[in-house]
């Protein structure tokens, strides 16, 4: 379904809602399904229902052909390994017990095609009917790779760039070349059948530091020329103190502009031109205290929204232990607010002892995401006062492990494909 094609829904002589059969197929509006409602302004949010599976994390393996400075990796004491056949068979088995089949992703902590069998996986999905997209550094990318994944009609391939020339871009991906993951990425781009819209899409994801940021606007350019589609940049989370230095959002975590309080007032901007007339104008509104609208979408309204329960999302990690998203498939130390912080992994079960449904619907999961979906936790990546934030253990409302005051995806500073 098109995402960006307008739908109505009617209301009937009872007053009830009837959506579209296209938005009820797929948000898995099954009847009894209970949908969160927002009235922000003069809209009307509906979130998915929590019912409904609809995006599997796989990650192939945690193992990486590179070292790079931004990675969880660096700092982790956790065994090393690759996804065994018979875990793949059983995510499979349960994958096809899943009506409409879930977007499979493979990626999470580690290279998806470090693992000899991801394309073999792959192929394997899409024989089942379901969408896959994966995310590589590019490196391994071939020419025989990059046709079986044309071949597979895979949705999108995520490309891993952080920087616009070889010393910057190797200066965060240690022992990457760049020019070489770019002919890789011309290579499967000429590969593809031309048409209007060719398929598979490329997308391009960038994490923004301070070592890096300037390259940016060459990093656009650059994906412009490779022919992506989709960009996606994130913000680095610290790993260890040395990264901490890196960080662009230390202002952007305490900024009440971008804050949804409904007490400050509300500042409405239009679209303009940001360009030298107007740069400074429009950051010292920002910066006003007030809470600020920008072309009809509230900057304020992505915190407290996990976008990986909001997207029906759960992961699966290479020994098969599922968790309700990427963060929490391992154990890892950040640093926030200057504050050491263990995040503890949250295991949901594996899946070789339950099927995905009945790990999905496990009554403590949907209870979980449940939770998560109002995010009645304390603002600990605001505040950050105290001890509690030190770890997901528990906080300051009375919310007990796993709790995501803390999270920075959460607050839309952080964000994965």
């Amino acid at each position: 379904m098109d995402e960006n094609r307008a739908m109505w829904a009617e209301v009937d002589e009872q007053g009830r809602l009837v959506m579209p059969s296209e938005m009820v197929e797929r948000f898995g509006l099954k009847p009894g399904a209970r949908l969160r409602v927002e009235n922000p302004a003069n809209n009307m949010r509906l979130h998915r229902p929590v019912s409904q599976l609809a995006k599997v994390y796989i990650e192939p393996t945690n193992r990486c052909n590179i070292t790079c400075v931004t990675c969880m990796r660096n700092i982790w004491d956790e065994p090393l390994g690759k996804m065994a056949p018979e875990t793949f068979e059983q995510i499979l088995g349960g994958l096809k017990q899943i009506t409409p089949r879930p977007l499979v992703f493979f990626g999470g902590i580690g290279e998806p095609l470090f693992h000899t069998k991801t394309i073999e996986m792959i192929e394997r999905v899409r024989e089942i009917g379901a969408p896959v997209e994966i995310i590589t550094n590019g490196i391994l990318l071939n020419a025989e790779r990059s046709r079986r994944l044309i071949d597979a009609h895979i949705e999108t391939l995520w490309i891993s760039i952080d920087g616009a020339q070889p010393e910057s871009y190797a200066d965060v991906r240690l022992g990457a070349e760049l020019p070489r993951v770019i002919e890789n990425v011309q290579t499967f781009r000429s590969m593809r059948r031309h048409s209007f819209r060719p398929m598979p899409e490329i997308g391009i994801n960038f994490v923004a530091m301070k070592r890096n940021i300037h390259d940016l606007p060459a990093v656009l350019k650059l994906a412009l020329s490779l022919g992506a589609r989709r960009f996606m940049a994130s913000n680095v989370l610290p790993y260890d103190r040395s990264m901490q230095k890196e960080t662009l959002y230390n202002a952007a975590l305490i900024n009440i502009a971008y804050l949804p309080s409904p007490w400050l007032p509300r500042l409405n901007i239009p679209k303009l031109d940001i360009d030298d007339t107007t740069r400074e104008a429009f950051l010292g509104a920002l910066q006003s205290g007030w809470n600020v609208t920008f072309a009809g979408n509230n900057l304020g309204g992505a915190n407290d929204v996990c976008n990986f329960v909001e997207s029906g999302s759960m992961a699966i990690g290479w020994d098969g232990s599922v968790a309700p998203c990427i963060p929490l498939l391992h154990s890892h130390t950040t640093y926030l607010r200057k504050r050491e912080r263990f995040v503890r992994r949250h295991v949901i079960g594996k899946v070789s002892d339950h099927s995905l449904s009945d790990l999905w619907n496990d009554p403590g999961y949907v209870a979980y995401r449940k939770r998560v979906q109002s995010f009645a936790f304390a603002p600990c990546s605001f505040c950050g006062g105290c001890e509690m934030l030190d770890s997901n253990l528990e906080d300051c409302l009375g919310n007990t492990f796993p709790v995501c005051g803390g999270c920075l995806w959460a607050q839309a500073l952080i964000q994965c494909p």
